[in-house]
Order: structure tokens, then sequence, then C-alpha cells
């Protein structure tokens, strides 16, 4: 592989790491943002939930963008908007500033993703083997390190806009520095061979199943993020600091499931790794559900990461490539942005799903539910199998790396 791809990768890596740490540092210091606006309860959910509502409108836009702007461009210049608007939640004390700082921080995060995963998935086809995991694993990384950050910021009792800064000042000018080399590889504009109507209308039915089981997997990951501290106190009777372990237990295994994930995917292929992580996020919830004490619910909610971690990046991976073998480079991208709205459809859907099956039911019984979803993609793995080549174990097929479109995205 040539330096320039080599950089491209590096420079996108650092930039799903930087998103993992600015997302983590938003969502970890809720309680915080809430005392310091004076924001209700009643109130939170509605500025919680106009975060993914705009990230869906910012990735719709994005489809459109892309057919006028590389990826590459559209990744560069909302990146900073993201960290600077994670500035602005810290610097107001009004909750007008807080519901204008959340709206650029979402429709800025929806282009941001879709433009982050479009990258991905065409470096990966330019590399002719699986990659997409290793961006991803990065993600998880910069998660665990915003979130530590964010705990070091509550217990020394740290303003939001003193714990923020120097997050911003560090990743800011490193995430611009490093996106002169992004590669939008062998991606283009043109969609061949179809009216955009009739393609898009195509796209959609062969992106339906994939669309499926991105909702189901950010329906089992808002689960963990969202329950699973109150119900390892409330339903299995631990302290309150067990409580808030195995959150952390799940971004470790998230970690080093995608770390390893990559190599799992070039020796089985991706079919074999999704139906394999399908069945160990059921058994994890299942074992959540009849843990008898904490201890094997902290188990169960391990098996959970080792399990829904590969589920994400694969069907962003499948999504592009399907949509690049069927109808060209430009339906990728088109593909990747609607996929992307799904992943705020099950994070919108997945905490108020539990929350209501547990209080009109039991927690445990709700834990059932999520259980059944992932168990759906068993059904639609075949989806994410390549064809008629597969990556990896002699599998993968030649290709030549279109890197004209390469260094600084402009």
């Amino acid at each position: 592989m040539t330096d320039v791809l080599r950089r491209g990768r590096a420079s996108l890596a650092f930039s799903f790491f930087a998103q993992g740490a600015a997302f983590a540092q938003l969502v970890t210091r809720i309680p915080a943002i809430q005392d310091r606006y004076g924001v209700s309860d009643a109130l939170l959910p509605a500025f919680l939930a106009a975060v993914p509502i705009l990230a869906g409108v910012g990735s719709v836009t994005t489809e459109q963008l892309v057919k006028r702007v590389r990826p590459s461009r559209l990744l560069r210049w909302s990146q900073p908007v993201v960290l600077l608007a994670l500035l602005g939640v810290g610097a107001g004390d009004r909750v007008a500033g807080l519901g204008a700082a959340l709206a650029a921080f979402g429709l800025a995060v929806g282009a941001l993703d879709a433009s982050m995963n479009m990258l991905g998935v065409s470096l990966q086809r330019t590399y002719g083997r699986s990659i997409m995991l290793s961006f991803h694993a990065a993600y998880s990384l910069g998660g665990i390190v915003g979130a530590s950050l964010a705990w070091v910021g509550a217990h020394w009792h740290l303003a939001l806009f003193v714990s923020y800064l120097p997050v911003v000042l560090v990743l800011l000018p490193a995430t611009f520095v490093g996106s002169r080399w992004y590669v939008d590889g062998d991606a283009t504009t043109a969609v061949p061979d179809r009216e955009a109507g009739e393609t898009g209308t195509v796209v959609f039915k062969l992106l339906l199943p994939l669309c499926l089981v991105m909702t189901f997997a950010y329906i089992g990951d808002s689960t963990v993020s969202n329950w699973s501290a109150k119900y390892l106190q409330d339903v299995l009777g631990s302290s309150e600091q067990l409580a808030t372990v195995p959150y952390n237990v799940y971004m470790v295994t998230t970690l080093l499931g995608r770390a390893i994930g990559d190599f799992g995917v070039r020796r089985f292929g991706a079919a074999a790794v999704v139906r394999l992580g399908a069945l160990v996020a059921a058994l994890g919830f299942a074992v959540v559900a009849g843990a008898p004490e904490a201890w094997a619910g902290m188990l169960g909610f391990t098996l959970l990461g080792l399990g829904l971690c590969v589920l994400v990046p694969q069907t962003f991976a499948a999504a592009g490539r399907h949509a690049f073998e069927n109808y060209g480079p430009g339906a990728s991208d088109a593909a990747i942005a609607r996929l992307n709205i799904f992943n705020y459809v099950g994070f919108l859907v997945g905490s108020p799903l539990v929350g209501a099956l547990g209080d009109a039911w039991s927690y445990r019984g709700a834990m059932l539910v999520p259980m059944a979803l992932v168990l759906v993609t068993l059904v639609y793995a075949r989806s994410f199998a390549p064809q008629p080549d597969r990556y990896g174990g002699g599998h993968e097929r030649p290709r030549t790396a279109d890197v004209g479109r390469g260094g600084n995205g402009l």
C-alpha cells in the first residue's frame, strides 16, 4: 500500500477516535449539564431526543451534499463544528443557548458519522480487505478516553467549560491537520445507468434488511448504556459503586472485539462473524435477564460488548459494498448516509422501549426484547456476504488503488 493510503487510514482512525471522545464527553456529563442549565426532568428527554433527531437530518442532508462535495471535505469541516458545539454546551448558562449548541452538535454529528463511514468503506474497498472494524475500534477507544476524562472532571467538580476546553484544544487542531490526508478512495459522484429516483428506490430496497440490523444493534447498545447501572443496582442488588462498572466493561470488550474483528472477517467472512456476534449478544442478554446476582449480570454485559461490537461496522461495510457493486460508487455513499439514519432510530427507540417494558412488566423480561431483536440478525446474515467474492483468506479480489482524490480533500 502507498504512503498516501497509510496516512489516509491513520488520519481517518484519529477522526473516529476524536468523535468517540467528544460524544462520550457529552453523554457522560448529562447530569452536570442538567444542573448547570436548570433543565427539569420533564424537559430533559426532549433535549436528549433532539440530538439524534437532528443527527438524522444531518445524515439525510449529507446524502445530498456528497453528490457535489467530497466526503473528505464534509468530514473536514463537520468535525470542528462538533467540537466547538461541545464547548458551547459547557460555555452557556441559558436554556436557549443549550438548545442552540445541542442543535449544532446534532446536525454536525449526522454529517460527521455519515462522512466518516463513507471514507471508511471506500478505503476498505481500496485496500481489498476488511479494515472497517479497526476504525470503529478507534471510536471505542476514544469513548473510553472521553468517559475517563469526564469522570476526572466530575470527580474534581470542574465546571463543564473547564472540563471540555482541554479536550477541544487538543482535538480541534489535531483533527484539522489530520484532515489533510483523508482519502476519498475510488468514490465518484456519478450513479451510472439509472435515473436518480429509480436508483434511490432500488437502493433502499437493497438496504432494508441492513437498516433493520442497524436499528436492532443500536437498540441493544442503548439498552446497555442507559439501563446497565440501574439494572445492576435495582434488580440485582449491587452497590451504587459496582453499578457503574458494567458500562465500562462493555466499552472495553467492545474495543477488544473490534480490534480483532477484522482478522475474523478475513479468515471466516463477514456473514460468519455477524452470525457469531448476534449469537453472543443474544446470550449476553439472556445471562443478564436470568442473572441471580450482580457478578453474573456483569458477565452478561461483557458478552454483550463482544457480540454487539461487530454488527454496526459490518452493516456499514455491507451496505457500501452492495450498493457499489450494483449501482456504482455514488450509490455507495448514498447507501451509507441512509443507513446511518437508523443508527439514530435505534438510539431513540431503545431506551424508552426498555424503560416502558420494565415499568409495565419487569426489567428482567424487558431484557428479552432486545435479545429477540438481535437474533433477527441471523435471518439477514446472508446480506453481509459479498457476492461473488468475500474479503480475506484467499478470497480477496485484486483492486487498483485510485488515490487521485486523496490529499487534503480539496
